[in-house]
């Protein structure tokens, strides 16, 4: 095939992979449900990759996202579902529709009044494919996001009638209230049930903190996973710099190549 590869030529790709006799015998095997994992996988290491400004890496990560996209279309259509054309369809006419500010006569006094009507719009959505009303603030927030994702947006509606903290004292001393109760299940001999009651709220209270802060949850967390895994490793070079490997070391002495650890780091 000369020149550059265009979208048809991505779908019929996929259309060939899926071939029951010509195809990849792994790629006709799968499922919705078997491919959902991998794109999950996809969208963080296009999150991934931004955090790290790689992008030549982003560009080849958005590719593999899209090719998420085009493997679940492809069996949707397969089953006389829906094809990507109404995906693409789909979307852009979404996108008019919850912009009439840009591509019609609306329009909106700050960001404030534009989130308020976007709700408004997702509302009427709602109500148009027949889901039950919940006038409830927190309607519509989907169950399938990360625990974290819907814990920012749970704590996010709620401060838009006005639930919410406007310091960010409060919510550190409420920090460390909870932290406080942790520590008192681990003193009562940390039932299993308690402490996850305890650390969840932990981690809720740390979720609304991060919101509050204007922090991505997920970024601040792979940021720190990565900075784990970097002093980790400079642990065992220096260990193994010494002769001596870090799992032959006492915790003391590790704590101690920690330290050095991030005395080098720049």
């Amino acid at each position: 095939m000369a020149g550059r590869y265009t979208l048809d030529d991505l779908l019929a790709i996929m259309a060939r992979l899926r071939d029951p006799e010509h195809g990849c015998p792994w790629d006709v095997q799968q499922d919705f449900a078997t491919i959902a994992p991998y794109t999950l996988e996809e969208a963080y290491e296009v999150a991934d990759a931004i955090d790290r400004g790689d992008f030549a890496d982003l560009r080849e990560e958005l590719g593999d996202l899209l090719l998420q996209v085009v493997f679940h279309a492809q069996m949707a259509s397969e089953r006389g579902l829906f094809d990507f054309a109404d995906v693409a369809h789909g979307i852009a006419d979404k996108m008019r529709r919850r912009h009439p500010h840009v591509f019609g006569e609306e329009r909106y006094e700050n960001i404030e009044a534009q989130t308020r009507a976007w709700e408004a719009i997702k509302a009427a959505e709602r109500a148009e494919r027949g889901q039950a009303h919940d006038p409830s603030a927190l309607a519509g927030i989907s169950r399938g996001l990360p625990e974290w994702k819907r814990a920012a947006k749970l704590q996010q509606r709620a401060a838009s009638v006005g639930f919410e903290w406007r310091e960010p004292g409060p919510m550190l001393e409420k920090l460390a209230e909870e932290v406080d109760e942790v520590r008192a299940e681990f003193d009562a001999g940390a039932d299993p049930g308690r402490l996850e009651d305890e650390l969840g709220d932990v981690l809720f209270v740390t979720a609304n903190l991060a919101r509050h802060a204007g922090v991505d949850f997920s970024r601040a967390l792979r940021r720190a996973n990565a900075k784990f895994e970097r002093r980790f490793r400079c642990m065992e070079t220096l260990a193994a710099g010494e002769g001596r490997p870090l799992a032959e070391r006492s915790l003391k002495e590790q704590e101690a190549l920690w330290r050095q650890a991030k005395a080098v780091e720049p």
